[in-house]
């Protein structure tokens, strides 16, 4: 079987049997396609061995000169790609007899600190207050990431009827077809759900999504990027914020509060808890708090 025709099957498998996201698509089919670019000569699935992949290995690394995350990331998905193949008959595994090992490097995800969120907050709707409430798409949108963590994509694909009517509970289609609910339990966001609700309900559109850009077609996570490029560009700090940082402050911030790292697993819609652990080793704020309240120094004569 030609190795072109398999990742053709595989990112079909993806798509239709897994229900995997358009992201999640494009990211396999970009890696899968390097590989096949790579072997140039050796199109035949069969025809792959430790070889290949040792020599795909060091022209990434050595030629290239591609960061180490980037490659993991690679050969993560040649590995799945290759179990399934192995699995229908098609090839050998070429990764039998054949480990990477390459160093881990754990980076602690950037977040955003309480004032910079509510710079944020304030540079997206130059008229918002910390106390009073915008009822812009776009800072709903923002303040709904923050307060639950829900990533960009998940935002785009809330439809009207994934929210409660009291704007409590709402309903999100996660990656990997895993639904889940999260709540907003700040009274301004919930007020300003069911305001946004009620002026969807009078102007209903076919696809009834919740979030709309101003031409009324449904909010695309590069519209929510560009709002956050345009405030960076204009802070004083010009340091970038992404949606996804905002997924990383939201359980940074629970995290601090003291929520169970179980809820905040949930409610990030983590199939493991290992990657929401990563969380608990960026609170430098609570640490900060609680050796000041500790202060061992002044307390040594107590």
């Amino acid at each position: 079987m030609l190795i072109s025709s398999a990742v053709a099957e595989y990112l079909r498998y993806c798509a239709v049997e897994r229900q995997l996201s358009t992201h999640s698509i494009q990211a396999y089919a970009a890696d899968l396609n390097d590989f096949r670019q790579f072997l140039r000569d050796a199109q035949s699935l069969a025809a792959v061995t430790n070889s290949e992949l040792g020599a795909y290995l060091a022209d990434l690394l050595e030629r290239r000169k591609l960061s180490i995350s980037t490659v993991r990331r690679r050969f993560a998905c040649l590995r799945t790609f290759f179990r399934r193949a192995t699995s229908l008959g098609q090839a050998a595994d070429p990764f039998q007899g054949w480990r990477l090992e390459l160093p881990r490097r754990k980076r602690l995800p950037r977040c955003l600190s309480r004032p910079e969120v509510l710079s944020v907050l304030s540079g997206l709707t130059p008229k918002y207050e910390v106390r009073a409430i915008s009822s812009e798409p776009i800072l709903i949108a923002v303040r709904l990431m923050i307060a639950t963590g829900i990533r960009v994509g998940e935002l785009c694909k809330i439809v009207i009827t994934d929210v409660a009517p009291d704007g409590r509970d709402v309903r999100i289609r996660g990656k990997g077809s895993r639904d889940r609910h999260v709540y907003v339990s700040d009274p301004d966001l919930r007020s300003d759900l069911v305001k946004l609700l009620e002026r969807r309900a009078k102007h209903l559109t076919l696809d009834r999504h919740l979030f709309l850009n101003r031409r009324q077609r449904p909010m695309r996570p590069h519209s929510v990027r560009i709002a956050l490029r345009r405030y960076s560009d204009n802070s004083e700090s010009k340091r970038r914020i992404t949606p996804h940082m905002l997924r990383h402050t939201a359980a940074t911030l629970l995290i601090e509060r003291g929520v169970d790292i179980r809820f905040v697993q949930k409610l990030l819609g983590h199939s493991s808890i290992s990657t929401t652990e990563i969380y608990t080793h960026v609170s430098d704020e609570a640490l900060r708090a609680s050796l000041e309240r500790a202060d061992v120094l002044r307390n040594l004569a107590a």
